[in-house]
C-alpha cells in the first residue's frame, strides 16, 4: 500500500483523493508552453490562474527537458526559477521545483520550495544529501539516457519491470540517505527514454507501480505519445490529456502533472462522483 499522506515541506498532502500538479514552465523552449511565462509577473499571474482553478501544486521549470534539449547552466536555471520562486510562496499550495541540479536544488530548498521534481531521481553529486537535509517532498522520476538523446533508440526487455526496480532502489537510497519514506513519491516518466509503446504498456500496468509502495505521479500532458496517437499538434491535445490523467488515476497515480488544471479537476470530480 502506498502512503495516505505526503510531506511536503510546509503542507502535508491527503493522498486519499487524486491531486492536480499545474505545469508552470518559466523557460523558452519547453515543448508545449515554452516561452509564455518567461517574465516574473506573468508566471506568477498564471500560477495565481491555475491555484484558482483547483491546483494542489505548482510545479516550476527552469530548465526544458523535452527530447532534444540541451542543458542549461546552473546560474541560467536559477535566473529563470529563484524570482518565480520568491513571489509563488505566498501562495497557499505546495510549491515544487522540477530540477535535476544538486546545486539548484540547494538553492530553492533554502529559499522554501516544498518539493523538488527530478528527472534524474537524485543522481547528482550530493542532491540525495541536499533533499534529506530538507523538509522538503522529493519525486522520483525514471529516464533512460539525457533529454538530448533519451528518443535516440530507448531499449527495454521488460520496460514496466525495469522502470519499476529502478525506481524502488532510487526510493531505497533516498530513505538510506535520510530522506522519509513519507515524503518520496515515484514517476515512471512517460516519453523519457520510451517508445509509442514503452509508453503504452507502463500506463497499461501503472497498477504494478502504484502497488509498490510509494504514490505514483503521473506527467502525460501534452506529450507526444497522445499525439501519435491521435495526430493532433502539441497545443491541441487536452481532450486527450484528459483522458490520459483519468486513466492514470485509475490504475493508481495520485498525483496528474498537467497544463491544463480546469478541465483535469472538472474529470476528476465527474470519475468521483460516478465512481471509478
Amino acid at each position: 500500500m502506498s502512503a495516505s499522506a505526503l510531506a511536503c515541506g510546509r503542507f502535508r498532502l491527503d493522498l486519499s483523493q487524486p491531486l492536480v500538479m499545474g505545469i508552470l514552465n518559466v523557460t523558452p523552449d519547453s515543448f508545449s508552453d515554452g516561452g509564455s511565462y518567461t517574465d516574473v509577473s506573468g508566471a506568477l499571474a498564471r500560477a495565481e490562474q491555475m491555484v484558482a482553478q483547483g491546483a494542489d501544486i505548482i510545479d516550476i521549470g527552469g530548465e526544458s527537458t523535452r527530447p532534444g534539449a540541451l542543458e542549461v547552466s546552473v546560474q541560467q536555471e536559477l535566473d529563470r526559477v529563484m524570482p518565480v520562486l520568491e513571489k509563488l510562496l505566498s501562495l497557499q499550495v505546495p510549491i515544487s521545483v522540477d530540477t535535476r541540479k544538486c546545486e539548484v536544488m540547494r538553492a530553492v530548498l533554502a529559499a522554501g520550495a516544498d518539493m523538488v521534481n527530478d528527472v534524474g531521481a537524485l543522481e547528482d553529486e550530493g542532491a540525495l544529501a541536499v533533499v534529506a537535509a530538507s523538509r522538503a517532498a522529493v519525486c522520483l522520476m525514471h529516464k533512460q539516457g539525457n533529454p538530448d538523446v533519451m528518443q535516440a533508440e530507448p531499449h527495454y526487455v521488460d520496460v514496466v519491470a525495469e522502470v519499476g526496480d529502478y525506481l524502488l532502489e532510487r526510493a531505497s537510497l533516498a530513505e538510506s540517505a535520510g530522506i522519509g519514506r513519507e515524503r518520496i513519491m515515484i514517476d515512471p516518466g512517460f516519453g523519457f527514454g520510451k517508445t509509442l509503446e514503452h509508453n503504452i504498456q507502463l500506463l497499461q500496468k501503472l497498477a504494478n507501480l502504484a502497488e509498490r509502495g510509494f504514490p505514483v505521479l503521473a506527467g502525460l500532458s501534452r506529450k507526444s505519445m497522445l499525439g501519435a496517437i491521435t495526430g493532433n499538434s502539441v497545443d491541441s491535445r487536452q481532450f486527450e490529456s484528459v483522458a490520459a490523467a483519468l486513466l492514470a488515476i485509475q490504475r493508481g497515480a495520485v498525483v496528474v502533472r498537467v497544463h491544463d488544471v480546469k478541465p483535469t479537476k472538472d474529470a476528476i470530480k465527474i470519475m468521483e462522483k460516478i465512481g471509478l
